[in-house]
């Protein structure tokens, strides 16, 4: 076998890697203001992100995401894309944002070589856009997505983290988004990352989301956007030009299909989303590591891949924020 292979025999060919720990919003579910911003030396600069992808790449790794915090707040992160796109082997670079600043920056990301975003959307509602976010942008975040799709960013994918008693209210909604203007919405469980439990009055299953679309709206039929490397398992309403997908980390574990890495703000390499080990890259990289060492230090990360995580055992919750991690 040719490529980059967890101990459990996983092909992994995608890494997730946040640029920075900062946000301009302030979502209920994902941030945690106990938590201090790390300090700008500490974070990975752009020429050392290069580093560590161009040693994935070699390794096999075809498939990039930036993230955050908001990615789109990194100073000039078009130069990043840039540099990425320059990389042998890469052949798809991504970004998930919070689309706020998306409609000031799509064009020039897009002309840097990024091929498609994915916007963080709960609710179609002004006022509770402001309630779960802190913040009153919605209609920028609206605009962004009409923006990015004008200028060949496709698909752009819209992300809902369902809540019970919070936005549940509003699946239908998103589900119709799907059918005129043509979104590609994505429905997610709520996972407990910093939290010892779920709590079971906000958490809602992939299969009740499922049930309500079909009640109302019509059959889900199997469909599928034509690119991603993520979990989702995608459907369509009858007559739409988007699709729904699902996202389900609590009912129906995907771990045996994983095959991502994710590289932290500072430097560390996570095999796990919800598992707080790490391999150290920054301190390797600042103390002149070479290129075969990043390559030994990345296949390290990859066979310490768990088998699948235990959140619904309550155990591996991370003590990091996901603005940290880099979800």
């Amino acid at each position: 076998m040719t490529g980059l292979f967890d101990s459990h025999k996983r092909r992994i060919d995608y890494i997730r890697v946040s640029v920075t720990d900062r946000c301009n919003l302030k979502c209920s579910y994902c941030s945690d203001g106990s938590v201090p911003h790390l300090p700008r030396p500490e974070i990975l600069s752009y020429e050392e992100i290069q580093q560590v992808v161009q040693a994935a790449a070699a390794l096999g790794i075809r498939s990039v995401r930036l993230t955050g915090g908001e990615p789109l707040l990194r100073p000039n992160i078009s130069h990043l894309v840039g540099l990425l796109s320059d990389i042998e082997g890469i052949d798809d670079i991504s970004l998930t944002t919070n689309g706020t600043l998306l409609g000031r920056y799509a064009a020039r990301l897009a002309g840097a070589g990024l091929r498609r975003v994915n916007v963080s959307l709960d609710t179609l509602k002004a006022d509770r856009f402001q309630a779960i976010s802190g913040s009153d942008r919605l209609a920028e975040v609206i605009g962004g997505i009409t923006l990015a799709q004008s200028v060949g960013l496709q698909p752009v994918k819209i992300n809902m983290v369902v809540l019970g008693g919070t936005n549940d209210d509003e699946i239908l909604n998103l589900a119709r988004m799907s059918l005129d203007p043509g979104w590609h919405v994505r429905f997610i469980e709520y996972m407990p990352l910093n939290e010892p439990a779920v709590d079971s009055s906000q958490w809602i299953s992939v299969a009740e989301m499922m049930k309500r679309i079909e009640r109302t709206l019509g059959k889900l039929e199997p469909g599928k956007v034509a690119t991603g490397a993520g979990p989702a398992r995608y459907y369509r309403l009858p007559g739409a030009r988007g699709t729904l997908g699902f996202i389900s980390p609590m009912t129906d574990c995907f771990c045996s299909e994983c095959n991502r890495l994710r590289l932290t703000a500072n430097g560390r390499l996570r095999p796990c989303l919800v598992a707080d080990d790490e391999v150290d890259l920054k301190g390797p990289i600042r103390n002149g590591a070479g290129f075969e060492e990043l390559k030994r230090l990345i296949a390290q990360a990859a066979d310490r891949k768990p088998k699948r995580h235990n959140l619904t055992k309550r155990q591996n919750n991370s003590k990091r924020p996901m603005r940290q991690i880099g979800g």
